[in-house]
């Protein structure tokens, strides 16, 4: 059973959605438009159940998921959504005790999902080319738990990253195509390279710098779309509204020259396409 203690961070849900996170402290409270939540209420009891304000209004206290961690973050740019972030850690294949670095470092929720992802024996290298972005993402990963996995780096990519030999690379900037030579060197032979971009004429430009550097292959591009429902058994049905496009998301692999000219990655369609064109 999930017994809430101090230090732990909270998920107070209002009947009208509204969404609060707390760090539980003894004689805090978390004060709202519908009245104040002594944390002393929640302390030593289970979550998953209510809890009242001094108004009677009614709270359900649950754990917060990493889902819920990134949501909540302090923000003042756009940042990647879950159904971006939770693709792109499967892709790029974060597990416990890697070596990561991204690019782009933002507001940090992309950061919060890799530092989660790697666990404590693994090491996330982030860098920013914006002091007052690094500063809010090191107070966000402060706020839950996770500053201490990451490496925080003020840094232009242009001049490279310090690392070598890391699992992964992720570029969340916008011209990732002028820095493909730096993710290649900074990752091992084999390691995963991932990207986002909003529009298709950034894609073209960096799947055309991908295929031209040679030091790439296996190169994806590929969309995330999720569509809600209304969970309402009698009258089950989408939601009037989605969010569509958030981004298209680019991934390759780093390899040799001699396997990055050879073409595996070649779609079979395109594949046929160009040995159509060299018999003509």
């Amino acid at each position: 059973m999930r017994i809430a203690q101090e230090g732990d961070l909270v998920l107070l849900i209002g009947q009208d959605r509204t969404r609060f996170m707390v760090r539980l402290e003894a004689g805090g409270q978390l004060q709202t438009h519908r009245g104040c939540v002594p944390h002393d209420d929640l302390l030593g009891q289970p979550l998953g159940r209510q809890v009242f304000s001094h108004l009677g209004y009614a709270f359900v206290a649950l754990r917060p998921g990493t889902c819920d961690l990134i949501q909540q973050l302090k923000r003042t740019t756009q940042i990647m959504y879950p159904k971006d972030i939770a693709y792109v850690l499967l892709k790029l294949n974060i597990v416990p005790g890697q070596r990561v670095i991204e690019a782009g470092t933002g507001s940090g929720g992309l950061t919060l999902a890799l530092a989660r992802a790697l666990g404590t024996e693994g090491r996330l290298y982030s860098y920013e080319v914006r002091p007052d972005m690094l500063r809010l993402a090191e107070k966000n990963l402060e706020a839950v738990g996770l500053a201490d996995r990451v490496e925080f780096k003020l840094r232009d990519i242009a001049e490279g990253f310090d690392e070598t030999d890391v699992d992964a690379v992720f570029l969340d900037v916008r011209q990732p195509w002028l820095y493909l030579s730096q993710a290649a060197q900074a990752l091992q032979e084999s390691g995963f390279l991932g990207a986002i971009v909003p529009t298709t004429n950034q894609v073209v430009e960096l799947v055309g710098a991908l295929e031209a550097q040679q030091a790439f292959g296996q190169i994806e591009v590929e969309e995330v779309l999720v569509r809600p429902y209304k969970p309402v058994p009698g009258r089950l049905r989408p939601a009037d509204r989605m969010v569509a496009h958030t981004g298209y998301l680019i991934f390759a692999r780093k390899v040799s020259r001699e396997v990055s000219q050879a073409g595996y990655w070649l779609d079979r369609r395109r594949r046929k396409y160009e040995e159509m064109a060299e018999e003509e």
